[in-house]
């Protein structure tokens, strides 16, 4: 039994050798999802992946898709001085302008994590949007100080693959893995309850996790199903915010809670 156990997974791997880098094999799949259905997405980058691997991220920009800026090593900007984050986002700027050859438009915190001041450097370095807050279903203009404002394309944690399907011991995840038979039923209930609401389903998916087969067979049969309602406008989110500039909406923001209430 042993033996036969041997020479069947023998087997299996010589069937399933990739022709492509191991690391690089989810990334591959998703874009072959994308261009199946006819889908410009956006890629959240940090900059350090497009020192590491510009080639990932050139063909990520071959096959039509947008870059957008998403911190350097993905640190956490939580509690990081004004000062700090702008070297950040100065140091992710000129690696992903260099690598693919036009500024980003679109910011992502990493960690969905915002300061008081990230707003306005992101508006002052020529950013047109930001998808980071949580706030609402509707993307709106973001009141910024001392200037215009930021395009906010809201996002939540219930429609990232990260809580589904990431386990990295003493890193992250709680050891358990859902099925994606499981992620996909929450997130098409999602979508069907937005899709009701008029509002924007900003979906997030990493490479390394939805690339997996069955998972991403799975994010396959959910494009589909989206894509088979004529009333709904998939596309990229730079695209999501020059639409919404616009509209000449009025900007709006939420006053700093004041400490001494706390």
């Amino acid at each position: 039994m042993n033996e036969l156990l041997i020479r069947l997974h023998v087997a299996v791997l010589k069937i399933g050798l990739p022709h492509r880098p191991l690391e690089h094999r989810g990334h591959f799949r998703l874009l072959k999802i994308l261009a199946k259905h006819g889908i410009t997405s956006t890629f959240f980058v940090p900059g350090y992946t497009a020192v590491r691997y510009p080639d990932v991220i050139s063909s990520i920009v071959e096959h039509g898709h947008e870059i957008a800026h998403h911190g350097y090593l993905h640190e956490a900007m939580r509690g990081k001085t004004e000062q700090q984050e702008a070297d950040i986002l100065d140091r992710g700027l000129e690696v992903l302008e260099s690598v693919t050859g036009s500024r980003p438009i679109g910011y992502r915190a990493p960690m969905w994590e915002l300061n008081w001041h990230s707003p306005k450097l992101l508006r002052d370095r020529g950013f047109l949007y930001d998808s980071s807050l949580m706030d609402t279903d509707h993307p709106y203009e973001l009141a910024v100080a001392d200037g215009g404002p930021l395009v906010e394309i809201p996002i939540q944690w219930a429609l990232d693959d990260w809580e589904q399907y990431c386990y990295v011991p003493d890193f992250s995840g709680s050891g358990l893995i859902e099925s994606p038979v499981k992620a996909i039923e929450m997130w098409r209930l999602e979508f069907d309850a937005m899709r009701a609401e008029g509002a924007a389903y900003v979906l997030t998916n990493h490479p390394f996790l939805s690339g997996r087969p069955s998972r991403a067979q799975a994010l396959d049969s959910l494009i589909e199903y989206v894509r088979s309602y004529d009333d709904v406008w998939v596309t990229s989110l730079a695209t999501i915010a020059e639409h919404v500039r616009g509209l000449g909406l009025t900007p709006r923001s939420v006053e700093r809670p004041n400490p001494a209430d706390f």
